[in-house]
């Protein structure tokens, strides 16, 4: 696709995440009453679409847990200001292998596999905007943990999100995502103007340099949206980089936690900061209701249980 700026930009706010960042920083929320407050502030600060995940509130590890979703979900619906809701689906993938010599058994402590409905059991419940599917297997930093999104899962995952009327997010952490999920689009999984966000410098993926990230925005079809962002201290480059290439941004303490060298941020502030970098270039923030319009998002409820 060609690359032009884009004048009207939303701001995704990654709140919380699930990697180890729980004990790095007091601002990283763990409760959903703190994770729903710090999507709140980063909505009030200009965040169109909020992204979240949810931990066990004591321990701050990841968690699937459904009634920790349902009550962020229900926190956030309630407040005083309006914001897209776009939940994590990309959790109950996980495989630690058990070391190079041994892989069998995995690491029944680390791995975390479990089926397709399963996956998506807090999306049936909770009833997102926007949800995420992670469009590919990847290694991660650590040893031996494979992040695992099979094609049959992911064919799965896809059609049961498109069936609850939820827009699927594209997590594309490598060139080979884009061509599967492109792929998704053609079997009439995913609608045509799909959603993609373009994961940069997530080891071992697409490096974070701009070369490989204008590949990526190349081979993002012109008539989808895509967002991008870039991990640690290259996230507010990046937000620059991707409204000259056309797309949207992505801030948040899931992927930085830093506000300045040596000043740890909170998700306010990063979404403020990442908003001036925007209007400094030219280009207008845009509102959760203008970017419901673009990506054609149904806003709902919770379902009620009666």
């Amino acid at each position: 696709m060609p690359l032009e700026m884009n004048r009207d930009v939303f701001i995704t706010c990654a709140v919380t995440g699930s990697g180890g960042t729980q004990d790095r920083s007091p601002h990283v929320p763990r409760s959903p009453a703190q994770i729903a407050e710090s999507a709140i502030a980063a909505a009030k600060a200009g965040a169109a679409v909020v992204h979240c995940h949810v931990r066990d509130p004591e321990t701050g590890v990841p968690s699937r847990r459904l009634d920790l979703y349902r009550e962020v979900t229900d926190r956030i619906r309630d407040a005083d200001v309006d914001v897209v809701l776009n939940l994590t689906a990309g959790m109950g993938g996980d495989i630690v292998f058990g070391g190079v010599e041994s892989p069998f058994p995995v690491n029944a402590a680390g791995t975390d596999m479990v089926g397709a409905s399963e996956r998506v059991a807090h999306i049936v419940e909770c009833l997102p905007e926007i949800c995420t599917l992670d469009c590919g297997t990847m290694n991660f930093a650590e040893a031996d943990y494979v992040m695992t999104n099979t094609p049959g899962a992911l064919r799965a995952m896809g059609q049961m999100m498109t069936d609850l009327g939820v827009k699927p997010e594209i997590e594309a952490f490598d060139t080979g995502h884009l061509w599967f999920a492109k792929q998704l689009v053609k079997e009439g999984i995913l609608e045509p103007d799909a959603l993609v966000q373009l994961c940069m410098g997530v080891p071992w993926g697409a490096p974070d340099d701009l070369n490989t990230f204008l590949a990526m925005a190349n081979n993002v079809p012109e008539d989808w949206t895509f967002s991008a962002f870039a991990l640690g201290r290259h996230q507010m480059a990046f937000v620059a980089a991707s409204v000259l290439a056309g797309g949207n941004v992505r801030v948040g303490l899931e992927d930085n936690l830093w506000l300045d060298k040596g000043v740890l941020a909170e998700n306010w502030q990063l979404v403020e900061r990442a908003g001036s970098i925007i209007e400094n270039m030219g280009a207008r923030v845009i509102g959760p209701q203008e970017v419901r319009e673009k990506l054609r998002l149904v806003k709902r409820a919770p379902v009620s249980k009666g």
